[in-house]
């Protein structure tokens, strides 16, 4: 292999989650942020909650609000 051409390693790299959760792991990066994680993710929790809080047909439905208007009247 050659040499000095691979990213640094850290074996103490944290990942820090939106809800405070923090988790050490080895990485190429020093920290990494993410928004959910296997403590918060209704998969793993097993609530039944929205994780995003304004949707994918909500954020649409804003959008083209000014389009369905004009169709209707």
């Amino acid at each position: 292999m050659k040499k000095n051409i691979h990213p640094e390693y850290y074996d103490d790299a944290v990942i820090r989650c939106a809800c405070g959760n923090e988790i050490r792991v080895g990485s190429t990066r020093k920290e990494i942020r993410v928004e959910v994680c296997s403590k918060c993710h209704p998969f793993f929790t097993g609530e039944t909650r929205f994780v995003d809080t304004e949707g994918k047909i909500e954020k649409f439905m804003k959008k083209y609000a000014q389009f369905y208007k004009k169709e209707e009247a």
